[in-house]
């Protein structure tokens, strides 16, 4: 099995650089206090790099 990542978005994206929000949305976070699981691997975990100042994350 798989390892896996809960990302919750704390923060607003609202006037944050281009490439924070378009983050957000590839991760499928775009209400505060929605929360996603996805796999761990190193692509998530940059995603998540680039956004950590508004998301907080529980592994799982």
């Amino acid at each position: 099995m798989e390892k896996t990542i809960t990302i919750k978005l704390v923060k607003s994206p609202i006037s944050r650089p281009k490439n924070q929000r378009e983050t957000l949305k590839a991760l499928g976070l775009s209400k505060i206090g929605q929360t996603v699981t996805k796999v761990d691997n190193d692509a998530i975990r940059g995603m998540v790099r680039t956004v950590a100042h508004l998301v907080t994350v529980v592994e799982a």
